[in-house]
């Protein structure tokens, strides 16, 4: 890889912990316990959010026609996401042991901490929920293509992408022939060397 952009990436990194830090120091200021998968406030800090919530006969009465109508359209996509899921889970589970890739922990992109919210009602908490999960997903499944596009095709394309995964920088230039052939092997072995645990 260029030595330049392996300099900008390494400064990427570097930024991306800064923000982690920043972030810890932030959850520090809401007297709050953030354990693994869970969130505790103090008291105060409960009865305070409390304040700001909407009952929940207020937020859905107050909710305009479109909105309400457009909810089960939202609501449906439920059902092609967890197809997408199951679909997803099989796949890694069936095929990354047989190409050697490390396979991708599930639980580790499904964060559902919002329900720890004084300040939401129970329709707000699952809105919350759902909305999780989706996103949740999406990263999950990205994070099993990227694996995969690294193992069967890590060539980077003619132009620009939005939103590369973190792989993809690693992947071979458009047209290198040469490195592709010289690359490949290492790119495939790279794939069972990370450190992500099995489920």
């Amino acid at each position: 890889m260029n030595p330049k952009i392996s300099e900008l990436l390494a400064r990427i990194q570097h930024m991306e912990q800064e923000i982690e830090l920043e972030m810890k120091r932030k959850r520090a200021e809401l007297q709050a316990d953030f354990e693994e998968t869970r969130v505790r406030f103090e008291h105060e800090v409960l009865e305070q959010q409390r304040r700001f919530k909407t009952g929940l006969w207020s937020y859905v009465f107050s909710a305009n026609l479109s909105t309400a109508l457009t909810a089960p359209i939202i609501y449906a996509v439920f059902f092609p996401m967890v197809l997408l899921d199951v679909a997803v889970t099989l796949y890694q589970t069936i095929c990354f042991p047989v190409y050697g890739i490390a396979r991708v922990k599930r639980s580790d992109y499904f964060v559902f901490d919002r329900s720890h919210l004084a300040y939401l009602n129970l329709l707000e908490k699952f809105n919350c929920a759902y909305c999780s999960y989706g996103n949740g997903l999406m990263a999950y499944a990205r994070e099993v293509v990227a694996r995969t596009e690294q193992y069967w095709c890590p060539i980077k394309h003619a132009r620009k992408i939005m939103a590369a995964h973190p792989y993809y920088t690693g992947f071979v230039d458009f047209g290198d022939a040469e490195s592709y052939q010289s690359e490949l092997e290492k790119l495939r072995t790279e794939l069972a060397k990370l450190d992500t645990p099995h489920e």
